[in-house]
Protein backbone atom coordinates (compact mmCIF):
# COMPACT_ATOMS: atom_id res chain seq x y z
CA UNK A 1 0.00 0.00 0.00
CA UNK A 2 1.29 3.46 -0.90
CA UNK A 3 2.02 5.59 2.18
CA UNK A 4 2.00 9.35 2.76
CA UNK A 5 3.45 11.15 5.76
CA UNK A 6 1.88 14.60 6.09
CA UNK A 7 3.47 16.81 8.75
CA UNK A 8 3.96 20.37 9.87
CA UNK A 9 7.40 21.65 8.92
CA UNK A 10 8.32 22.83 12.43
CA UNK A 11 10.15 21.05 15.26
CA UNK A 12 7.01 19.41 16.62
CA UNK A 13 5.93 18.00 13.28
CA UNK A 14 9.41 16.75 12.41
CA UNK A 15 10.01 15.16 15.83
CA UNK A 16 6.57 13.56 15.91
CA UNK A 17 7.11 11.89 12.55
CA UNK A 18 10.69 10.92 13.40
CA UNK A 19 9.50 9.05 16.49
CA UNK A 20 6.84 7.20 14.53
CA UNK A 21 9.21 6.19 11.75
CA UNK A 22 11.92 5.06 14.16
CA UNK A 23 9.24 2.79 15.61
CA UNK A 24 7.55 1.82 12.32
CA UNK A 25 9.84 2.49 9.35
CA UNK A 26 8.21 3.44 6.04
CA UNK A 27 11.22 4.37 3.89
CA UNK A 28 9.14 4.74 0.74
CA UNK A 29 6.49 7.02 2.25
CA UNK A 30 5.84 10.21 0.31
CA UNK A 31 6.64 13.26 2.45
CA UNK A 32 4.12 16.12 2.35
CA UNK A 33 5.03 19.25 4.29
CA UNK A 34 5.79 22.96 3.98
CA UNK A 35 6.54 26.06 6.02
CA UNK A 36 4.97 26.12 9.48
CA UNK A 37 2.03 28.29 8.41
CA UNK A 38 1.27 26.00 5.44
CA UNK A 39 -1.24 23.91 7.36
CA UNK A 40 -3.78 23.01 4.65
CA UNK A 41 -1.52 20.18 3.64
CA UNK A 42 -4.22 17.58 2.94
CA UNK A 43 -5.33 19.66 -0.03
CA UNK A 44 -2.07 18.62 -1.69
CA UNK A 45 -3.10 14.95 -1.70
CA UNK A 46 -6.91 15.18 -1.89
CA UNK A 47 -6.84 13.01 -5.05
CA UNK A 48 -5.10 10.05 -3.34
CA UNK A 49 -7.00 6.76 -3.08
CA UNK A 50 -6.51 3.53 -1.10
CA UNK A 51 -3.35 4.70 0.67
CA UNK A 52 -2.00 4.70 4.21
CA UNK A 53 -1.84 8.31 5.38
CA UNK A 54 -0.32 9.67 8.59
CA UNK A 55 -1.13 13.28 9.48
CA UNK A 56 0.81 15.12 12.17
CA UNK A 57 0.59 18.54 13.79
CA UNK A 58 -1.87 20.29 11.46
CA UNK A 59 -5.36 21.40 12.46
CA UNK A 60 -8.12 18.97 11.54
CA UNK A 61 -10.54 21.89 11.48
CA UNK A 62 -8.53 23.58 8.72
CA UNK A 63 -8.24 20.32 6.74
CA UNK A 64 -11.77 19.03 7.18
CA UNK A 65 -12.94 18.99 3.54
CA UNK A 66 -9.90 17.17 2.09
CA UNK A 67 -9.95 14.81 5.09
CA UNK A 68 -13.53 13.81 4.34
CA UNK A 69 -12.64 13.40 0.66
CA UNK A 70 -9.68 11.17 1.51
CA UNK A 71 -11.81 9.02 3.79
CA UNK A 72 -14.39 8.66 1.02
CA UNK A 73 -11.59 7.52 -1.32
CA UNK A 74 -10.77 4.46 0.76
CA UNK A 75 -7.70 5.78 2.56
CA UNK A 76 -6.66 4.64 6.03
CA UNK A 77 -5.71 7.69 8.11
CA UNK A 78 -3.92 8.15 11.43
CA UNK A 79 -4.30 11.74 12.63
CA UNK A 80 -2.27 13.06 15.59
CA UNK A 81 -2.49 16.71 16.61
CA UNK A 82 -2.89 19.26 19.42
CA UNK A 83 -4.64 22.11 17.60
CA UNK A 84 -8.34 22.96 17.61
CA UNK A 85 -10.06 20.16 15.72
CA UNK A 86 -13.78 20.90 15.70
CA UNK A 87 -15.96 17.80 15.40
CA UNK A 88 -13.95 14.68 14.65
CA UNK A 89 -15.50 12.58 11.82
CA UNK A 90 -16.77 9.18 12.86
CA UNK A 91 -15.20 6.75 10.42
CA UNK A 92 -13.62 3.34 11.00
CA UNK A 93 -10.78 4.29 8.64
CA UNK A 94 -9.79 7.24 10.84
CA UNK A 95 -7.70 6.86 13.99
CA UNK A 96 -7.66 10.27 15.64
CA UNK A 97 -5.43 11.14 18.58
CA UNK A 98 -6.29 14.78 19.28
CA UNK A 99 -5.41 16.56 22.52
CA UNK A 100 -5.63 20.39 22.54
CA UNK A 101 -4.44 20.72 26.15
CA UNK A 102 -2.21 23.82 26.43
CA UNK A 103 0.78 21.94 27.85
CA UNK A 104 1.04 19.19 25.29
CA UNK A 105 2.16 18.97 21.67
CA UNK A 106 2.04 16.42 18.87
CA UNK A 107 5.46 15.01 19.76
CA UNK A 108 4.29 14.36 23.30
CA UNK A 109 1.09 12.71 22.10
CA UNK A 110 3.21 10.40 19.92
CA UNK A 111 5.51 9.78 22.89
CA UNK A 112 2.50 8.55 24.85
CA UNK A 113 1.33 6.34 21.98
CA UNK A 114 4.79 4.75 21.75
CA UNK A 115 5.25 4.33 25.50
CA UNK A 116 8.22 6.69 25.60
CA UNK A 117 10.27 4.64 23.14
CA UNK A 118 12.00 7.71 21.69
CA UNK A 119 11.29 10.27 24.39
CA UNK A 120 14.34 12.45 23.81
CA UNK A 121 12.93 13.41 20.41
CA UNK A 122 9.58 14.22 22.05
CA UNK A 123 11.48 16.51 24.43
CA UNK A 124 13.08 18.25 21.42
CA UNK A 125 9.64 18.77 19.89
CA UNK A 126 8.23 20.17 23.14
CA UNK A 127 11.11 22.61 23.54
CA UNK A 128 10.57 23.69 19.94
CA UNK A 129 6.92 24.43 20.70
CA UNK A 130 7.93 26.61 23.67
CA UNK A 131 6.62 24.03 26.14
CA UNK A 132 9.68 24.17 28.40
CA UNK A 133 7.80 22.99 31.49
CA UNK A 134 6.53 19.89 29.67
CA UNK A 135 9.94 19.18 28.18
CA UNK A 136 11.71 19.58 31.52
CA UNK A 137 9.35 17.16 33.25
CA UNK A 138 9.98 14.59 30.52
CA UNK A 139 13.75 15.16 30.77
CA UNK A 140 13.59 14.49 34.50
CA UNK A 141 11.91 11.11 33.89
CA UNK A 142 14.98 10.15 31.85
CA UNK A 143 17.53 11.43 34.34
CA UNK A 144 19.13 13.72 31.76
CA UNK A 145 21.89 16.04 32.89
CA UNK A 146 21.55 19.82 32.66
CA UNK A 147 23.96 19.84 29.72
CA UNK A 148 21.97 17.19 27.85
CA UNK A 149 18.72 19.00 28.56
CA UNK A 150 20.19 22.28 27.29
CA UNK A 151 21.33 20.52 24.10
CA UNK A 152 17.83 19.17 23.49
CA UNK A 153 16.39 22.64 24.13
CA UNK A 154 18.69 24.26 21.59
CA UNK A 155 17.95 21.53 19.05
CA UNK A 156 14.21 22.11 19.41
CA UNK A 157 14.54 25.86 19.07
CA UNK A 158 16.70 25.59 15.95
CA UNK A 159 14.48 23.00 14.24
CA UNK A 160 11.50 25.24 14.95
CA UNK A 161 13.36 28.31 13.68
CA UNK A 162 13.80 26.63 10.30
CA UNK A 163 10.04 26.21 9.89
CA UNK A 164 9.12 29.88 9.74
CA UNK A 165 8.85 31.84 6.50
CA UNK A 166 6.33 33.00 3.94
CA UNK A 167 7.64 30.38 1.49
CA UNK A 168 10.26 27.65 1.53
CA UNK A 169 12.65 30.14 -0.10
CA UNK A 170 12.84 31.99 3.23
CA UNK A 171 14.10 28.86 5.01
CA UNK A 172 17.60 27.49 5.26
CA UNK A 173 16.32 24.00 4.41
CA UNK A 174 13.06 22.65 2.97
CA UNK A 175 11.35 20.82 5.87
CA UNK A 176 11.30 17.47 4.06
CA UNK A 177 15.08 17.74 3.54
CA UNK A 178 15.64 18.62 7.18
CA UNK A 179 13.43 15.72 8.29
CA UNK A 180 15.32 13.28 6.06
CA UNK A 181 18.58 14.47 7.63
CA UNK A 182 17.18 14.25 11.17
CA UNK A 183 15.95 10.74 10.40
CA UNK A 184 19.53 9.51 9.97
CA UNK A 185 20.04 10.03 13.73
CA UNK A 186 18.55 7.80 16.42
CA UNK A 187 19.73 9.98 19.31
CA UNK A 188 19.14 13.76 19.27
CA UNK A 189 22.25 14.28 21.41
CA UNK A 190 24.33 12.79 18.57
CA UNK A 191 22.43 15.03 16.15
CA UNK A 192 23.27 18.08 18.26
CA UNK A 193 26.98 17.31 18.15
CA UNK A 194 27.35 16.03 14.60
CA UNK A 195 24.78 17.70 12.33
CA UNK A 196 26.18 20.22 9.84
CA UNK A 197 22.62 21.42 9.18
CA UNK A 198 22.14 22.26 12.85
CA UNK A 199 25.41 24.20 12.81
CA UNK A 200 24.12 26.28 9.88
CA UNK A 201 20.81 26.90 11.64
CA UNK A 202 22.65 27.97 14.79
CA UNK A 203 24.58 30.67 12.91
CA UNK A 204 21.44 31.90 11.16
CA UNK A 205 19.46 31.95 14.39
CA UNK A 206 22.09 34.01 16.18
CA UNK A 207 22.26 36.57 13.36
CA UNK A 208 18.48 36.89 12.99
CA UNK A 209 17.82 37.13 16.73
CA UNK A 210 20.43 39.86 17.05
CA UNK A 211 18.46 41.94 14.53
CA UNK A 212 15.13 41.16 16.14
CA UNK A 213 16.47 42.04 19.58
CA UNK A 214 16.71 45.68 18.51
CA UNK A 215 12.93 45.95 18.10
CA UNK A 216 10.85 47.90 20.63
CA UNK A 217 7.12 47.53 21.30
CA UNK A 218 4.79 49.62 19.16
CA UNK A 219 2.16 49.17 21.86
CA UNK A 220 2.46 48.05 25.46
CA UNK A 221 0.08 47.98 28.43
CA UNK A 222 -0.74 45.74 31.36
CA UNK A 223 -2.35 43.21 28.98
CA UNK A 224 0.41 42.67 26.48
CA UNK A 225 3.03 43.89 24.04
CA UNK A 226 2.86 44.26 20.27
CA UNK A 227 5.98 44.36 18.10
CA UNK A 228 6.49 44.95 14.38
CA UNK A 229 9.32 43.68 12.17
CA UNK A 230 10.02 44.58 8.52
CA UNK A 231 9.09 42.63 5.41
CA UNK A 232 12.38 40.74 5.14
CA UNK A 233 13.38 37.06 5.03
CA UNK A 234 15.26 37.29 8.35
CA UNK A 235 12.18 38.72 10.07
CA UNK A 236 9.91 36.00 8.69
CA UNK A 237 12.40 33.30 9.74
CA UNK A 238 12.69 34.59 13.27
CA UNK A 239 8.97 35.29 13.85
CA UNK A 240 8.22 32.15 15.84
CA UNK A 241 11.31 31.91 18.00
CA UNK A 242 11.30 35.67 18.66
CA UNK A 243 7.64 35.49 19.73
CA UNK A 244 8.49 32.61 22.06
CA UNK A 245 11.41 34.58 23.52
CA UNK A 246 9.21 37.60 24.16
CA UNK A 247 6.65 35.40 25.90
CA UNK A 248 9.30 33.98 28.22
CA UNK A 249 10.64 37.46 29.01
CA UNK A 250 7.28 38.59 30.40
CA UNK A 251 5.14 35.50 31.13
CA UNK A 252 2.24 37.52 32.53
CA UNK A 253 1.71 39.38 29.25
CA UNK A 254 0.30 38.36 25.88
CA UNK A 255 2.38 39.13 22.80
CA UNK A 256 1.75 39.81 19.14
CA UNK A 257 4.27 40.17 16.34
CA UNK A 258 3.27 41.91 13.10
CA UNK A 259 5.23 41.46 9.86
CA UNK A 260 4.23 42.84 6.46
CA UNK A 261 3.70 40.32 3.66
CA UNK A 262 4.96 40.96 0.14
CA UNK A 263 1.38 41.63 -1.03
CA UNK A 264 0.89 44.37 1.56
CA UNK A 265 -1.16 42.29 3.98
CA UNK A 266 0.05 41.53 7.50
CA UNK A 267 1.25 38.28 9.06
CA UNK A 268 0.52 38.01 12.77
CA UNK A 269 1.99 35.76 15.45
CA UNK A 270 0.25 35.66 18.84
CA UNK A 271 1.36 34.18 22.15
CA UNK A 272 -0.98 33.96 25.13
CA UNK A 273 0.53 34.73 28.55
CA UNK A 274 2.65 31.78 29.64
CA UNK A 275 1.03 31.77 33.06
CA UNK A 276 -2.42 31.50 31.44
CA UNK A 277 -2.06 29.69 28.12
CA UNK A 278 -5.50 30.44 26.71
CA UNK A 279 -7.07 32.61 24.05
CA UNK A 280 -4.53 32.90 21.24
CA UNK A 281 -6.43 30.58 18.90
CA UNK A 282 -9.79 32.11 19.82
CA UNK A 283 -8.46 35.56 18.95
CA UNK A 284 -6.90 34.55 15.63
CA UNK A 285 -9.92 32.55 14.46
CA UNK A 286 -11.94 35.78 14.55
CA UNK A 287 -10.06 36.83 11.40
CA UNK A 288 -9.82 35.16 7.97
CA UNK A 289 -6.75 32.88 7.62
CA UNK A 290 -6.36 32.78 11.42
CA UNK A 291 -5.86 29.66 13.53
CA UNK A 292 -3.56 27.80 15.87
CA UNK A 293 -3.75 26.55 19.44
CA UNK A 294 -4.69 28.05 22.77
CA UNK A 295 -1.18 29.16 23.70
CA UNK A 296 0.17 30.13 20.27
CA UNK A 297 -1.65 31.08 17.10
CA UNK A 298 -1.42 33.34 14.09
CA UNK A 299 -3.06 35.01 11.12
CA UNK A 300 -1.49 34.43 7.71
CA UNK A 301 -2.97 37.41 5.87
CA UNK A 302 -4.62 40.31 7.68
CA UNK A 303 -5.61 43.34 5.63
CA UNK A 304 -3.99 46.60 6.68
CA UNK A 305 -7.48 48.01 7.14
CA UNK A 306 -8.08 45.43 9.91
CA UNK A 307 -4.92 46.27 11.86
CA UNK A 308 -6.67 48.55 14.37
CA UNK A 309 -9.46 46.00 14.71
CA UNK A 310 -6.90 43.32 15.53
CA UNK A 311 -5.12 45.49 18.11
CA UNK A 312 -8.43 46.21 19.83
CA UNK A 313 -9.39 42.52 19.74
CA UNK A 314 -5.95 41.61 21.13
CA UNK A 315 -6.40 43.93 24.12
CA UNK A 316 -9.94 42.70 24.74
CA UNK A 317 -8.97 39.03 24.45
CA UNK A 318 -6.32 39.28 27.16
CA UNK A 319 -7.99 41.86 29.42
CA UNK A 320 -8.95 39.39 32.12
Amino acid sequence: MIAYDVFNGDADGICALHQLRLNDPLPDAHLVTGVKRDIRLLEKIHHVKNARITVLDISMDRNREPLLTLLAHGNSIVYVDHHFSGDIPKNNALQAHIDPAPLTCTSMIVDKLLGGAHRKWAIVGAFGDNLDETALRAAQTMGLSQKETDQLRETGILLNYNGYGATVDDLFYPPEKLFSHVHTFTDPLDFHVSSPMLHTLRRGYQDDMKRAGMAVPVQQDNRGRIFELPNAPWARRVAGVFSNTLARQKPKLAHALIIANADGSLRISVRAPLNRRQGADELCRKFPTGGGRAAAAGINQLSVEQKKEFITAFSNQFST
